[in-house]
């Protein structure tokens, strides 16, 4: 199984598709091509959340606002699964929420590519098809083991007793803004202020009435901000990196 993961929209991914259908027959899964355009971290982020829940499989993975320029391409083995990407940290944490820190990273070798604005089609796509049908990475000639690579990882939020402090890292589609506060600082707290403003806090987006505030912890594990059929960026006034203080009461 080979995943697919880009920012390209259409009709980018389907030119990834047909160079790997040419090169292997490994069955196709598409995992998103909406991704934030150019955002490494918050691709990053919804990687980590979901790549984990496959079987083992050669995950393709293309956010790339390097394109072009000298970034390395890189390939990532960790607990079963296979990654191959661009060296901007953008599979590092889901790498590690699979394996922790055991996992091994080589470069790809490349050259003569047919555009320098479409890796995914004319570097990634080959190299996913070439990892995912080789009896080793390592018997690849071109992959060799890394000697560095760019490493990614979240700010952690600072917690001091009843006062948490953090920051948005993803706003979802649904408008949800997801911190990185734990959702264990939630625990027994019926309400809380969130930079000042007080909220309940509920277990389910439907405790509240239609169009009310609530603070809950999200299937990620984390205390995000939203809104009963509605937009909680919007009305808690949060973006991507805002800072948040939540304190219980």
């Amino acid at each position: 199984m080979i995943t697919l993961s880009s920012d390209f929209g259409t009709p980018y991914p389907a030119a990834m598709k047909g160079v790997l259908l040419r090169r292997t027959d490994a069955r196709l899964v598409d995992v998103a091509h909406d991704f934030p355009r150019q955002d490494v971290r918050a691709t990053a982020f919804w990687l980590r959340e979901v790549l984990p829940y496959f079987p083992a499989a050669t995950h393709l993975v293309v956010v790339d606002p390097g394109v072009g320029t000298d970034r390395a391409a890189i390939v990532v083995e960790a607990a079963g699964h296979t990654f191959v990407a661009p060296d901007n940290g953008v599979v590092l944490p889901a790498v590690r929420e699979l394996a922790g820190d055991d996992f091994d990273v080589y470069d790809v070798a490349y050259d003569d590519v047919a555009s320098n604005t479409f890796h995914g089609r004319d570097v990634f796509a080959p190299a996913a098809a070439d990892v995912h049908d080789a009896p080793a990475v390592t018997a690849i000639e071109r992959v060799t083991p890394a000697a560095e690579f760019v490493d990614l990882t979240f700010p952690t939020a600072t917690v001091d007793g009843d006062r948490a402090t953090g920051e948005v890292l993803v706003v979802d589609d649904f408008g949800n803004a997801v911190t990185n506060v734990p959702g264990e600082f939630l625990d027994g707290a019926d309400r809380v202020a969130v930079n000042g403003e007080s909220a309940p806090v509920a277990r389910a987006y439907a405790a509240v009435d239609h169009g009310d505030r609530l603070v809950t912890v999200g299937s990620h594990g984390n205390v995000e901000f939203a809104v009963n059929r509605g937009r909680g960026d919007d009305a808690f006034g949060l973006a991507v990196g805002d800072a948040v203080t939540v304190e219980r009461r």
